[in-house]
């Protein structure tokens, strides 16, 4: 199981973003499926932070973490994309 290497970066991925960035059934680009991603990450940083902030598809606003900052969002969905 992919982890990022921060403990604190950690911890909010096991709180809010393993639960669906690990499930293919729920459609969310898993977690260093650098493929998945591609598509996603060729959009820039900032559209992906914004697609975190008001949510995307069936991703909730904030992603789930309602108390993480955007460069932990940004660290995040580095880790996840596999660009860690």
């Amino acid at each position: 199981q992919l982890v990022p290497a921060n403990a604190e970066l950690a911890a909010l991925y096991q709180r809010s973003c393993r639960s669906c960035h690990t499930i293919a059934a729920t459609g969310a680009p898993l977690t260093g499926d650098v493929v998945a991603w591609t598509p996603r990450m060729e959009r820039g940083m900032p559209a992906m932070i914004d697609s975190v902030i008001n949510g995307a598809g069936g991703m909730p606003p904030l992603g789930m973490c309602m108390d993480c900052s955007e460069e932990q969002f940004e660290a995040l969905i580095g880790f996840m994309s596999g660009g860690q």
